[in-house]
């Protein structure tokens, strides 16, 4: 079997990124590989991970750089990745750009869509919306990437419950350890399995 090729947008820590190395290790993800992770900062996490992991990596900086798109495009393109992984990117992604890869973007995001999100709802602030309207009930959803932030279709979602004395930060993890890590993986390999090939 020719294994899908998968592309990962990272930023930050990558956390994501490394439920998705432990997942493809494991053999949940038995039928792609992520060969490629890019990130928009030098300096972010993700790409030591990577680089631990034996992956490809490319830096490709937003600041300043009016090719942004049109460069982690022909990185893509020079990858021939089938998949592209957002794992904690934090930069939105224009129309031109996802109609070029679409139902091919998947984006794990940190509530029970549609529930806090679209614009403005990333990281921490998604925690604290579900703490502040007092739902009983949070989780995550994988869901592909359309021009509108966060409306793609649904993937996966999976429910994770709010506790007593929950801060944003606690929800944080426990969301990310009881559903992120989970179901990001598991939907990379549904969509992976379309992309391979006999």
């Amino acid at each position: 079997m020719v294994k899908a090729r998968i592309a990962v947008l990272v930023s930050g820590g990558g956390t994501n990124l490394q439920a998705l190395i432990d997942a493809q290790k494991s053999g949940v993800i038995k039928s792609g590989e992520i060969t490629l992770v890019i990130s928009n900062k030098s300096d972010a996490y993700a790409l030591t991970r990577a680089e631990n992991a034996g992956i490809k990596t490319r830096i490709i900086e937003k600041k300043g750089n009016v090719n942004f798109e049109a460069d982690i495009i022909k990185a893509l393109q020079e990858n021939k990745t089938d998949i592209i992984v957002l794992a904690g990117f934090m930069c939105i992604l224009s129309e031109s750009f996802t109609s070029l890869f679409e139902n091919r973007i998947l984006n794990v995001h940190p509530s029970l869509i549609p529930s806090f999100c679209g614009e403005g709802f990333y990281g921490l602030k998604v925690h604290e919306a579900a703490l502040s309207y007092g739902v009983k009930v949070t989780g995550a959803t994988v869901h592909f990437v359309n021009e509108i932030p966060d409306g793609g279709k649904i993937i996966l979602q999976k429910a994770v419950e709010i506790e007593e004395g929950d801060t944003p930060e606690i929800l944080q993890k426990r969301v990310m350890e009881q559903a992120e890590w989970i179901i990001l993986p598991q939907a990379v390999e549904l969509v992976s399995k379309t992309y391979a090939k006999e």
